[in-house]
């Protein structure tokens, strides 16, 4: 197992589950959430910041990141006079640029695709699902009153799109940005775990 595994998916379609189910069946680190951790620990800036600005757009400043244009002081550290949302979004690039350089992992959300468009062995999925299924989803799993469950499904895609659409050249969901898409109401975790290693052993020419 050589590759980086990205993961972007739709609200309510499991992708978070099947990305950890991956990484357990693999052997390699996972990282959601737990991303947002260690960017805070690395950078010091307050771990409630980075879940205030979680895959929010604010504006451009990912792009001039990927482009190396960013504001740095001279001996290389972030720019202490740089807008708190720059320090956030310049912290978690370097840390999915830096947990990627440890070796094979799973990245989910956060443009990771796009950070790591440049590396090699980087192998991006997109998971998504049926409204009837992800609404089963989300109601097992947030307090949310059940006519409100589509609303709260529709906005926290429309703001994962916003993001991931206005920091790259890219469309979020568009399949051909992707190596492979899979709707999970029609696969499960299991089935799609499944279909996701089978595209990585063709991907690395071995058998998992």
């Amino acid at each position: 197992m050589k590759s980086i595994i990205t993961i972007s998916r739709e609200f309510g379609s499991g992708g978070r589950e099947i990305g950890k189910v991956l990484a357990e069946q693999l052997g390699i680190p996972f990282y959601d959430k737990e991303l947002l951790e260690i960017a805070s620990k690395e950078s010091g800036i307050c771990q409630e910041l980075f879940v205030k600005h979680d895959e929010s757009s604010t504006n451009s400043f990912l792009f001039s990141l990927v482009m190396g244009n960013y504001p740095v002081t001279a001996d290389g550290r972030i720019n202490p006079d740089m807008p708190l949302n720059h320090k956030i979004f310049l912290a978690q690039f370097d840390t999915i640029k830096g947990l990627a350089e440890k070796g094979p992992c799973v990245i989910v959300g956060r443009c990771a695709d796009y950070v790591l468009k440049n590396m090699p062995n980087v192998i991006n999925f997109f998971i998504s699902g049926n409204i009837i299924e992800k609404k089963a989803r989300i109601l097992e799993r947030y307090d949310i009153e059940k006519n409100k469950a589509e609303d709260f499904i529709r906005k926290t895609d429309k703001r994962r799109a916003s993001y991931y659409n206005y920091y790259t050249d890219m469309k979020w969901g568009e399949a051909k940005n992707y190596d492979l898409c899979i709707n999970s109401s029609k696969t499960g975790v299991e089935g799609a775990v499944k279909l996701m290693k089978d595209y990585i052993a063709i991907k690395e020419g071995a058998a998992l």
